[in-house]
């Protein structure tokens, strides 16, 4: 059988962890009977997308990247409609995409993914021309984006710090939506326009979105007081945010989105600069994806027999020693 090219772009920048040791888990775990690897670390911002560019140009079946949400978006922007094949080994503060397609958390299983997976076909989002898969957005995520990009330590913990501090003196903006079936004038705390379901760490900001749906979800957070900050953060997390009567959601195709002067907006989490006009649309099965194969009907059945039987045992053993008690 003749193996296929699979790059892996490593960003040794993102995230928390380090990924000296990558490489070498790599060639550990990966099926080299399927695969021929190549492992190239990224330099510099952008280089991911240049790197893939290069695999493309070249063949490769498969590119992998290696990091965050903005390597996803760097390598994965290059890909689009090319039939390369994009995978992931999560790194970075949030993987919203990658949580979302059920990939691991962690890079060995992540890898035992690759060498069983299967492909699936997603959407992905335009925001002006600038591609996104996950979410894009402005408001307090924006803002927040941009100063989580200028702290010297990443991770979840510094990202948490920084959205408390910054909603102490944070004001919301009137935005105005609209398309040839709606136009909504809304002052607003964030807007979101969701491909995938999260911005990352299982916070559901659009539950319901699919990446393969033709779809965004389009979710409105109207001002709300510092006392239904917990009960919104719970929502968030248990996938129900959009039970809360602070958020409005819309379901569309494409949208332009309009404030009162250029700033500041973000593209998978990481911060840019847009227009006072964003026209924001979807791309439908615009991207393969490799994820892991979903566990059958019969393995399922087999590991609940497995525990039923292990179950029986315990209270047969139970039953005697009560006997002989």
């Amino acid at each position: 059988m003749e193996k296929s090219k699979i790059a892996f772009i490593i960003n040794p920048n993102s995230g928390t962890s380090k990924k000296e040791d990558l490489p070498a888990l790599i060639d550990k775990k990966l099926d080299k009977s399927r695969y021929e690897a190549t492992v190239v670390f990224t330099q510099y911002a952008g280089h991911g997308k240049e790197l893939a560019a290069r695999f493309v140009e070249e063949k490769y079946k498969y590119v992998v990247a290696c990091g965050g949400d903005g390597t996803m978006n760097e390598v994965a922007s290059e890909l689009v409609h090319t039939g390369v094949i994009f995978g992931v080994i999560p790194y970075g503060s949030g993987n919203g995409l990658a949580r979302h397609l059920g990939i691991s958390m962690f890079p060995r299983r992540a890898l035992k993914q690759i060498n069983n997976h299967v492909i699936k076909t997603i959407d992905y989002g335009l925001a002006d021309e600038t591609k996104f898969f996950c979410t894009c957005g402005t408001g307090f995520d924006a803002h927040v984006s941009h100063e989580f990009a200028t702290k010297g330590r990443r991770g979840f913990l510094t990202y948490l710090k920084t959205i408390f501090k910054e909603y102490l003196h944070y004001k919301p903006y009137m935005y105005v939506l609209k398309n040839e079936e709606v136009e909504i004038r809304q002052r607003a705390f964030l807007i979101t326009f969701a491909n995938a379901s999260q911005y990352g760490n299982n916070a559901f900001i659009a539950p319901r979105a699919s990446t393969s749906d033709g779809i965004l979800d389009v979710t409105i957070l109207k001002p709300f007081s510092f006392f239904a900050i917990p009960w919104l953060a719970f929502l968030l997390f248990q996938k129900e945010i959009d039970r809360s009567k602070h958020i409005s959601t819309i379901r569309t195709k494409e949208i332009t989105l309009i404030r009162r002067k250029a700033g500041l907006f973000h593209i998978d989490g990481d911060p840019v600069e847009k227009g006072k006009e964003i026209h924001i649309k979807v791309i439908p099965a615009g991207l393969k994806v490799l994820i892991g194969r979903s566990l059958s009907i019969e393995v399922i059945i087999r590991a609940q027999l497995i525990y039923a039987r292990r179950k029986i045992r315990i209270h047969r053993k139970s039953i005697q020693r009560a006997i002989l008690e």
